[in-house]
């Protein structure tokens, strides 16, 4: 395709010529439907900082006539995905694919897809996924419509505004207990590792200094040595640390709305209305990922940590706003108990996967075909 003004290159990320910028184009660049209220990205100064935790990681930029108009970021990893013969692929995650508003239409997004594509399959990657709104419908289009991806999974993403000044209730019918790291990969690995997505390299996420750390839950007069009659646990990922986000695209009246419930909540709480996060200034926010648990009051135990956690954010990150979880599209059990607001929520996130090798193309249709299992789990490196 020609762009007028020269010719598009496709080429790896520089650091030391690109950095400054990738973050003037990340400035203009808007996170989902450009018709709704849409989130501005403030990478802190790195603009890997979304992928460098990862095993294997790429950034490629699009440049035309000396300026950078698009780039896109991809990672690698061994997962769980069942298909025979074996449940172990190794899949490539597509994400911060951005084209500058100017240059869009062009088919820079495409070409970006294409070479990162390109750069799987020299690493032997089976799958190739990637994560959009489900009413996005431009990345809809690219990703499904144009280049072959086909819808795979529907999880929800649950959100729950960090209120700084109440805390949570916690049941005192549960003790909760901070695992140690050993302790968390074996437990995990015990129950998760056949779920989809489970990364074979756990105890790295785990070891990571933005990991803050996996939570049991269970009842009190029970102990943890054995296993309890009801148990409930998660483990946290301070995403706050690496990025920073801000909501562009708002009406007015929803600012105002916004700062007059935070002075309500502030000076006359006995009102106790729920007060809206400043979200127009960057924040930060907690990740829950690993939710797992068994037994009758898995529900109320997973409730309890996921306070907890609220509190933890309260009292420990003025900049943290929100705690974030995402599930399986059909873990009801747990969707029912994780405090979220529905408001802020997205039932109904979209996954589409597609096959980098000839052979698995049938495969990849029991794939999407197949009963999701009711547990999904979402790496918090690649949020």
């Amino acid at each position: 395709m020609g762009y007028g003004s020269g010719e598009l290159i496709i080429r790896s990320y520089n650091a030391q010529n690109d950095r400054v910028r990738l973050e003037g184009l990340e400035s203009i660049c808007e996170v989902g439907p450009a018709d709704k209220p849409f989130l501005f990205t403030d990478t802190l100064g790195d603009p890997i900082c979304r992928i460098k935790n990862s095993p294997i990681y790429n950034m490629l930029v699009a440049e035309l006539a000396g300026q950078l108009v698009g780039v896109i970021q991809g990672t690698i990893k061994l997962v769980t995905l069942h298909k025979p013969p074996k449940n172990v692929a190794k899949v490539g995650y597509i994400l911060g694919l951005r084209v500058a508003p100017a240059y869009r239409r062009q088919g820079i997004g495409s070409r970006l897809v294409t070479k990162l594509e390109e750069w799987f399959v020299a690493c032997n990657v089976d799958y190739t996924y990637m994560a959009t709104e489900k009413d996005n419908e431009a990345s809809y289009k690219l990703f499904v419509n144009k280049l072959g991806y086909v819808k795979f999974r529907t999880p929800a993403i649950l959100v729950n505004p960090v209120n700084h000044h109440r805390s949570s209730q916690i049941s005192s019918n549960f003790k909760l207990t901070k695992l140690k790291i050993k302790e968390a990969e074996s437990l995990y690995r015990k129950y998760l590792s056949s779920t989809e997505f489970f990364p074979i390299d756990i105890g790295n996420i785990l070891r990571n200094k933005l990991s803050l750390g996996t939570w049991v839950a269970y009842p009190k007069g029970e102990t943890w040595g054995k296993v309890p009659t009801s148990w409930a646990m998660l483990s946290v990922w301070n995403s706050g640390e690496l990025f920073k986000l801000r909501l562009g695209n708002v009406p007015i009246s929803c600012f105002m709305y916004t700062k007059s419930s935070q002075l309500i909540q502030k000076f006359l709480p006995c009102f106790k209305l729920p007060s809206i996060p400043d979200f127009f200034n960057p924040f930060g926010f907690y990740f829950i990922y690993g939710v797992y648990g068994e037994g009758p009051l898995y529900g109320k135990l997973v409730k309890s940590l996921c306070n907890f956690v609220h509190n933890m954010a309260s009292s420990k990150s003025k900049y943290c706003k929100v705690i974030v979880t995402e599930i399986g599209g059909n873990d009801t059990r747990s969707k029912l108990h994780i405090p979220h607001r529905k408001s802020m929520s997205c039932s109904e996130d979209l996954w589409c996967i597609k096959s980098l090798k000839n052979e698995d193309g049938k495969r990849v249709h029991k794939l999407t075909t197949m009963p999701p299992t009711r547990t999904l789990f979402v790496d918090p490196r690649e949020v």
